[in-house]
């Protein structure tokens, strides 16, 4: 695990290596073990490391016994070890004990093809001196990010937008046509990036620069057939049987390893695998938070005390009630990127508080998506029972919804506010509806928020829902979400969060193989009679008992429409007031304040809305502004004195 980073210029000249060391020095967190480069003309390659496999001789860049080939790669490829057997019967000779040569002999046994055969999470650069040809990308889902920034002399490439910065005559602007996108999802979707210029490689995508000519294309997508005639007890077989491979090959490690654990069916049925392969016991991490009824609905803490209990796990809790205002400034700072996303607060507390005893964690992300987990895909399970009503009553419910409360921190106006959607919603195309689900701000809010009308962007949703294809309504839920809010929201921040404290975190439940077999999987066998997860639950119902099979779902982050309305209330108002508004030129100031009253007023829940609003002006302040994470925090917390 580490951050890579490089240039290859198309003018000829020899790229300088102070570019890249300023490039490396900007993601030091990432790799804080290693650094190392390697040039050749017109093109350099460059890392910093994290050692996880082969601590002393897995330096980088690696090459190949005659020195043509030279990679860097950041992640890990889980395979590793039956691809090198395979490679050593062929005749190639391994400098190293590294996971990530493999790739390097692969490419000179297949070329291009070889990303087939990998099993991981990576994001990898591979110079080809014979051809002078660089090649980059990206592993299928998108766990490990890459950036990627083109000019009329060079095209360069990082881990992390802020190590594009660093390079010559590249400064931090807005791309004004992103920010509409961002309102709209709570997120900057691939290929676009919130920095003007820079732009993310999508996941399963390769990129090469040879000749002068940049290629790039798509190797890998979610399989589009649904596999009918397989039995309910073949399919929990199958899923049973790969989810422990899964969890299984993902704990190879040189170093100490552990676990998130919420005590949710994801978690803890990784930690329950990982228990079953272990001869020593789990390290497992979990977070509460204290206060009153909000934090309490976030505190999972009982559950996953329960499930370390069942499993003999080493396990560690943290309770918090976090100091948003210092860290949001940081955070951000790590993240590049604004987003509406409170769970990547969530997600640095844990991962700090795990790195003091790991260097690798396993965490549950991707169940939900891969199995049916959340409430939003129940939508069209509702709707065919709802329109079953007579038309005056649907009628009647729909403009009774309209003067409904809704505050997600409140158990009442929880269900409140998830009735109100769903009524909202009910006559839409199935389409229409997941969008409803899944946006932050509808398009027509975000038009009239817009001071300026945006630029007509790429519609990502629709480009997700165009691509993916026409099998049954919740896997082309799936298929959106693996294109959209898997990998620019989840999985950045995953990445972006843990690796702020140089811990590398695995996914298992997205592991390719295990991610093809849900994606065959009929959607009457993951949900069923409303009730989600069903096959999942099945497979796992020997390793995990019912009361944490049927625990009632809670997302992991924090309680901050709750805050927002009470202690970081200030915080909220100050930075949308209106000199700063006016100031960055973006948003109708009547608009904002109607946002935050009806928020306030539980018209509405307004927590994504609010927070990305605010994230981008704090993010503004960091790039756009060029000031201090830590002299950021300081002013905001003069706010709240």
């Amino acid at each position: 695990m580490c951050g890579i980073h490089g240039i290859v210029r198309f003018d000829g000249l020899k790229v300088e290596a102070g570019l890249l060391s300023a490039m490396g020095n900007v993601t030091r967190h990432r790799g804080p073990d290693d650094e190392g480069m390697h040039i050749d003309g017109p093109c350099g390659i460059a890392m910093r490391r994290l050692s996880i496999i082969d601590l002393a001789g897995g330096h980088q860049p690696l090459s190949n016994a005659d020195n043509t080939l030279w990679l860097v790669c950041n992640g890990e490829i889980y395979n590793f070890r039956e691809l090198r057997a395979e490679l050593q019967v062929k005749g190639y000779r391994f400098k190293t004990g590294s996971d990530c040569e493999v790739l390097l002999h692969l490419y000179e046994a297949d070329g291009d093809d070889f990303v087939h055969r990998l099993n991981g999470m990576f994001d990898f650069a591979l110079w080809d001196s014979r051809r002078q040809r660089l090649l980059i990308g990206r592993d299928r889902l998108g766990v490990k990010p890459l950036y990627v920034l083109q000019d009329g002399q060079r095209l360069a490439f990082a881990t992390e937008a802020k190590a594009l910065l660093a390079l010559p005559g590249v400064t931090a602007e807005l791309d004004r046509s992103a920010v509409a996108g961002y309102l709209h999802l709570g997120y900057v979707a691939a290929p676009n990036c919130i920095f003007k210029g820079v732009r993310k490689l999508p996941p399963a995508t390769l990129l090469s620069v040879e000749n002068g000519e940049i290629r790039e294309w798509r190797y890998w997508r979610l399989p589009e057939r649904i596999e009918q005639g397989v039995s309910e007890r073949d399919w929990t077989d199958r899923v049973r049987t790969q989810l422990e491979e899964s969890v299984r090959m993902q704990m190879v490690s040189d170093v100490p390893i552990g676990a998130f654990l919420s005590g949710g069916v994801d978690s803890s049925a990784v930690v329950g695998f990982m228990a079953r392969h272990s001869q020593q016991p789990i390290r497992t991490y979990a977070i509460g938070f204290t206060g009153g009824e909000a934090e309490a609905l976030y505190n999972e803490l009982p559950y996953a005390r329960r499930v370390a209990e069942i499993f003999a796990t080493q396990h560690r809790e943290i309770v918090v009630k976090p100091d948003v205002v210092s860290l949001l400034p940081k955070l951000l700072w790590h993240m590049d990127e604004p987003l509406s996303d409170t769970a990547f607060i969530t997600t640095f507390l844990v991962s700090e508080f795990a790195r003091q005893d790991v260097k690798v964690i396993l965490s549950g992300v991707g169940g939900d998506e891969l199995f049916g987990g959340y409430r939003r895909y129940l939508g069209g399970h509702y709707v065919e029972r709802y329109r079953r009503l007579p038309g005056w009553l649907r009628r009647s419910a729909a403009i009774a919804a309209g003067r409904l409360p809704a505050d997600r921190h409140s158990g009442l106006l929880n269900t409140l506010r998830l009735a109100k959607g769903f009524l909202a919603t009910a006559d839409m195309t199935s389409d229409a509806r997941y969008r409803s689900y899944l946006q932050v701000l509808d398009r027509d809010a975000v038009s009239g928020l817009l001071l300026q009308p945006a630029a007509a962007g790429p519609d990502s949703l629709a480009q997700a829902f165009a691509s993916a294809g026409q099998q049954d309504e919740l896997n082309r839920m799936f298929a959106v979400d693996a294109e959209t809010q898997l990998p620019d929201d989840l999985l950045m921040l995953t990445d972006k969060m843990s690796m702020a404290v140089s811990l590398e975190c695995r996914v298992p439940l997205l592991d390719h193989q295990l991610v093809e077999l849900a994606a065959s999987m009929p959607a009457s066998k993951k949900v069923r009679g409303g009730r989600l997860k069903y096959m999942m639950k099945a497979a796992l119902s020997d390793l995990l008992p019912d009361d944490i099979l049927n625990r009632k779902k809670r997302g992991f982050g924090t309680p901050m429409g709750a805050w927002l309305k009470r202690e970081l209330a200030p915080l909220l108002r100050r930075l949308l007031a209106p000199d700063v508004v006016s100031h960055r030129g973006l948003f109708r100031q009547p608009v904002l304040d109607r946002l935050i009253t009806d928020h306030e007023a539980n018209r509405i829940d307004g927590t994504d809305a609010l927070l990305a609003l605010m994230n981008l002006e704090i993010w503004s302040r960091i790039y756009l502004d060029k000031r201090d994470p830590a002299d950021i925090a300081t002013e905001l917390k003069s706010y709240l004195a």
